[in-house]
């Protein structure tokens, strides 16, 4: 590259980022380079604040600046409700939709044997220590719907069925709005098997 040897190594520093390739991350190297001191200092501070001060709640795992999260440490939440997720994103995708009053565990993964990830690498032990302490009245599996998202909800449910607590599953089907002509074979045949009486 032409460009001077900090330019450079900017470059190659945002392209380690995930789902950013070598256009995107000149491009980012190129704002920071045109945007002035005061935000790039600020920009700066907020990375390392970030990178210091953010840790993982003591009781699920999610993102949190406390020992405990204030998902957790919310009174107002139905802690009788235990909503099972792989990462710290899928609290966020939840929270969103805002119709869960529960709280979460976050399992920090899913199980990929081809990736050598088994139960021991997740937050399952935790889980199960947890469930040992706290009346939980319902766990929803709300694991991803493909092959690492499903092998880790079986497993779950296996191990699980002793405990005599109620299990669901976040349903998966046809999205909101979609025309069936464009819904995959998968996501349809399983939309029918868990249809509902209405």
């Amino acid at each position: 590259m032409p460009y001077p040897e900090s330019m450079v190594r900017l470059i190659e520093a945002f392209a380690k980022m995930p789902g950013v390739g070598s256009r995107t991350a000149e491009r980012f190297a190129f704002y920071i380079l045109g945007s002035p001191r005061e935000e790039v200092e600020e920009l700066a501070r907020l990375l390392l604040k970030v990178n210091g001060n953010i840790r993982y709640c003591q009781e699920c795992f999610n993102l949190s600046e406390a020992s405990v999260c204030h998902i957790c440490g919310d009174p107002t939440r139905d802690h009788g409700v235990l909503c099972i997720v792989q990462d710290p994103k899928d609290v966020i995708s939840i929270e969103k939709a805002g119709d869960f009053n529960g709280v979460y565990h976050v399992l920090l993964g899913a199980l990929s044997p081809l990736e050598g990830i088994g139960p021991k690498d997740l937050k399952i032990r935790e889980l199960f220590e947890r469930l040992k302490k706290s009346p939980v009245k319902e766990i929803i599996l709300g694991t991803s719907s493909d092959t690492e998202g499903d092998a880790t909800s079986l497993y779950l449910l296996k191990h699980l069925k002793s405990l005599k607590i109620k299990v669901t599953r976040i349903a998966h089907g046809v999205p909101v709005g979609s025309a069936l002509e464009f819904v995959d074979k998968a996501t349809l045949a399983r939309a029918f098997k868990q249809r509902q009486e209405v």
